[in-house]
């Protein structure tokens, strides 16, 4: 454990931030699964609507530092083109 004041101060906001980071990347893991699970279902109307939450959680969760914004980017292109493949 840390011994000075700055030190014990840094270690406690970053646990508050590693929690605020992990609450963000939960909530991006299952938004994507969402999109996943209506696309396999080929719910039609209902994967747009996913699709469209999806990138704008994916998109806060970028200008909140949590996730590199390519990295956002990415994940948001990938997902379109699942929702946009035509269903054989």
């Amino acid at each position: 454990m840390a011994n000075h004041k700055s030190a014990i101060k840094r270690h406690r906001q970053s646990e508050d931030r590693r929690l605020r980071n992990r609450k963000v990347k939960t909530r991006v893991k299952n938004v994507v699964k969402d999109v996943k699970q209506a696309v396999s279902q080929s719910a039609g109307e209902d994967v747009t609507a996913k699709l469209t939450t999806a990138q704008s959680v994916i998109d806060k969760a970028a200008k909140k530092g949590v996730i590199h914004k390519r990295t956002a980017s990415r994940k948001i292109s990938r997902l379109a083109r699942k929702a946009a493949a035509p269903t054989s």
